[in-house]
């Protein structure tokens, strides 16, 4: 990869950090806290939380296995995504290579920054190579994303692939892993020491239950990190976010049997859907969700919203047309879902 400095817009690099009052006693005994214009009563809402979430990432590294200082932490992922665009990408002039269809917020991001976003078209097999995507870059390409498992086809991104593009492109490559836990394919968090240019995504909405916590993580080198601290806002995770993602992180456990039970339940509903006549086909997937190709997906998702039941239209998406987007739900309402499809 090229320098980090050279890939850092100009100004970013030379950025001096807002000084948080949390941050200039770190490490010290404090007890009386006169620095931050408080209001003393209603402890402990009354103070700014951690801003670097030191106990929180602890945790974090244990269970993930990557090292504190390669951890940030975000408001939900769509912050980390946000700051890649702020970090690397100069607005006007600078551009990112995406694969397509994927998480729409990479293009969102892309547009709110004046950053040129290029989408390469994946195969009738939801996968594409790395010459494809190298060749949608230039000299002014600072990110390549790629999502996987993907948003919204379900399926692994070809991980030889992957690795090519994480070995000749010079700039930085996003691996979204947000749909890991529930897959089996190695992630790419546990090889992050072997490529520089890489920042892994993760989240706490999908397996741990928590989307209205709004936690997302990057794991990336120290320096990546670092320079993310310097660029979010001072106090971006709130206390009550760091201390209930402490108290679910106790029971890990308890996120293996969840996963295990939407596994079971994935596998009951894709073959169930196999069996509708308005199913024309199921793809593969490795997340807790799966694509259906229908007969007619905007009729039949309009029949469902009038049922209550809401699942996610993809008909108007690039490679799924005639497409709805199964989110895996508890027993009670994958049964509802397939039983108002049997009456359709």
């Amino acid at each position: 990869m090229k320098e980090l400095k050279d890939l850092c817009r100009e100004n970013i690099w030379n950025l001096a950090p807002y000084s948080c009052a949390r941050t200039e006693f770190a490490g010290r005994n404090a007890r009386v806290f006169l620095d931050a214009n408080e209001n003393p009563y209603n402890n402990p809402y009354n103070r700014y939380p951690d801003p670097l979430q030191v106990e929180l990432k602890k945790q974090i590294s244990r269970i993930k296995g990557v090292a504190e200082e390669k951890i940030f932490l975000g408001n939900g992922s769509d912050e980390a995504i946000d700051l890649v665009y702020r970090v690397f990408c100069r607005p006007g002039k600078d551009n990112v290579v995406a694969i397509a269809p994927t998480y729409g917020m990479y293009e969102v991001c892309a547009d709110i920054n004046d950053v040129e976003y290029r989408s390469v078209l994946l195969d009738e097999n939801y996968q594409i190579s790395a010459g494809k995507l190298l060749a949608a870059c230039d000299e002014q390409t600072k990110v390549i994303w790629i999502c996987s498992p993907n948003n919204p086809t379900g399926n692994h991104i070809n991980r030889e692939a992957i690795v090519e593009v994480l070995q000749k492109f010079q700039g930085i490559v996003i691996i979204d892993e947000a749909y890991s836990d529930f897959s089996s394919e190695r992630t790419f968090r546990s090889v992050l020491d072997r490529f520089p240019n890489m920042i892994v995504l993760n989240t706490m909405s999908k397996a741990w239950g928590c989307a209205a916590l709004r936690l997302g993580m990057a794991f990336a080198s120290k320096e990546i990190v670092d320079i993310f601290n310097k660029v979010k806002y001072p106090y971006n995770i709130n206390l009550l976010t760091q201390e209930h993602a402490l108290e679910v992180m106790k029971n890990p456990l308890k996120v293996d049997e969840w996963v295990k039970n939407i596994l079971q339940e994935r596998s009951k509903v894709m073959t169930a859907f196999l069996d509708l006549p308005i199913c024309e086909k199921v793809y593969p997937t490795d997340a807790n969700f799966f694509l259906a190709k229908m007969t007619d997906a905007n009729a039949i998702y309009n029949y469902l919203v009038a049922q209550g039941i809401i699942v996610r239209n993809r008909n108007k998406v690039q490679l799924c047309g005639n497409c709805l987007r199964i989110t895996i739900g508890n027993k009670s309402e994958n049964a509802e879902l397939l039983g108002a499809l049997r009456q359709y």
